[in-house]
């Protein structure tokens, strides 16, 4: 009976059996789950005590993340920002335009610790425009300065000395009051810039912000200026001919100095978008750096820049610290700047091109050139006109500032007539030559009374071999009458 109550009871010990060791089991499990929680604390306890500094940057690094990913989505709906900033302006001089113009010239001054060349540049603006010409620009000047005493004195002598301008509707002063401005202070220490270098250029991206989004609807085209600049004559009917030059092709900006912010064309459609990204990225470099990344934000890989410059630096002394700036633009023709009228033509020669320096470079009116390696006699490079054309004037320069002794040393300049062959291999099968290059050079006037037919083709020809390669650095080309088709 024992026997049998042992063996029945053999299930219940090892019941009991399990029992025991589950509890050992959950125990150790307790144990175990009891350390881990302990280990966070103490994980915690050091996060919030001894590592703060690591923690700090790990959401300094998070939030910098999140804020590049604002960005890019920024960048992607750039597009979108079509809306003006929401600014009250104050009207220091003149009134709201009457009608829309076709190009308002923005400029953005403060005070400064030496010198002050507002006055000059305003004064240039309008003295070498013609009265047809004054007609099509507005001239929008903003005191930036938080110095209202200064203001009041500016305005007093812009008023005096250009009231007739300001009663005419071409020139308005503007002032946007210190509220609207973010925060100065305490901002990023980027390229090592001192703090107030910071201030200055930080403070100066948000001047040209606020001054672009009073400018947006005033004018077809926009053009920057700083406030000590000085102006080629005419300059407004030389941007009309570029701006009608490149009629169908894509820009953004283009340049017409080398210099800053200077002589810097938009359209005016774009000049919101322009102020917000200027806004946005205030704090992170200067200005002059913020426009190519915008132009490049756009589609527009490469700067397109026109020779002879427009404007030209004139101040000795920068408006940050009164700190002595003599950059000059060594491009700057004062004087009448006629920009040639390079009528449609294909290019094309026999010379070694050197890497992408191709033919079509020397007849763009930017700042590209032609480059050909040592060309041989009877070397060329020749134009065939899409339509036959009257030339009134020829100018063609060779050679770099860098490269003075790449320039044609043996060449001639000559004209043809009587095209032949299918639209790829064009030529004219007459040419009449109208003189030799003389230092690398060619220039001839009144074109149009030494040749008596319509010009079909015109080539540079190599009449002596070179060790030296060859830079065409532009071709310029302008016509007279338009021959009867």
């Amino acid at each position: 009976t024992l026997l049998y109550a042992f063996l029945h009871m053999r299930p219940s010990l090892k019941y009991f059996d399990k029992m025991r060791c589950l509890r050992k089991r959950s125990a150790v499990s307790f144990l175990g789950v009891l350390v881990i929680c302990l280990l966070f604390m103490n994980l915690y306890i050091e996060d919030g005590y001894v590592l703060e500094g690591d923690k700090q940057l790990i959401r300094e690094t998070a939030t910098h993340q999140l804020n590049s990913e604002r960005y890019v989505h920024t960048f992607k709906d750039l597009s979108n920002f079509s809306g003006s900033i929401n600014i009250s302006y104050r009207y220091l001089a003149g009134t709201p335009l009457p009608r829309k113009r076709y190009l308002t010239i923005g400029l953005s001054s403060v005070k400064r610790k030496k010198g002050n060349y507002l006055l000059e540049t305003i004064k240039s603006i309008f003295e070498q425009s013609s009265y047809e010409e004054l007609k099509e620009i507005a001239v929008v000047v903003q005191l930036a300065d938080f110095d209202s005493a200064w203001c009041e004195g500016m305005v007093q002598d812009i008023s005096q000395k250009f009231a007739h301008h300001i009663i005419a509707g071409r020139l308005i002063v503007i002032h946007v009051p210190e509220e609207y401005y973010p925060v100065l202070n305490g901002l990023k220490r980027n390229y090592n810039d001192p703090e107030d270098r910071v201030k200055f250029r930080s403070k100066q991206n948000v001047d040209y912000a606020f001054l672009l989004n009073f400018c947006a609807n005033l004018s077809d085209y926009y053009v920057m200026l700083e406030d000590d600049v000085r102006c080629s004559k005419n300059f407004l009917t030389a941007v009309k001919k570029v701006i009608t030059s490149r009629e169908g092709s894509y820009w953004v900006t283009l340049e017409f100095s080398k210099l800053g912010y200077i002589g810097k064309l938009y359209h005016s459609h774009d000049l919101p978008r322009l102020a917000h990204f200027l806004l946005m990225f205030y704090q992170e470099m200067p200005c002059d750096w913020l426009l190519i990344h915008f132009r490049g934000l756009l589609a527009q890989k490469e700067v397109i820049r026109f020779k002879p410059s427009l404007f030209q630096h004139m101040g000795y002394y920068s408006s940050y610290k009164g700190a002595e700036n003599k950059l000059k633009d060594d491009d700057f023709e004062e004087e009448s700047f006629d920009i040639p009228d390079n009528p449609p033509a294909n290019l094309h020669t026999n010379m070694n091109v050197f890497e992408n320096y191709e033919a079509s470079k020397a007849y763009s009116s930017i700042d590209e050139y032609f480059w050909g390696k040592a060309p041989s006699t009877g070397d060329f490079y020749g134009i065939v006109f899409e339509k036959p054309i009257k030339i009134s004037k020829i100018k063609i320069i060779t050679g770099t500032e860098d490269r003075q002794n790449d320039i044609l040393h043996h060449g001639a300049l000559e004209v043809g007539e009587k095209i032949v062959g299918s639209k790829k291999g064009r030529q004219c099968t007459t040419y009449l030559r109208l003189g030799e290059f003389k230092n690398g050079n060619f220039e001839i006037t009144d074109v149009e009374h030494k040749v008596l037919f319509d010009i079909n083709c015109m080539r540079i020809l190599v009449t002596k071999s070179q060790k030296e390669w060859l830079i065409i650095r532009s071709i310029s080309v302008w016509t007279s009458q338009t021959p009867n088709q």
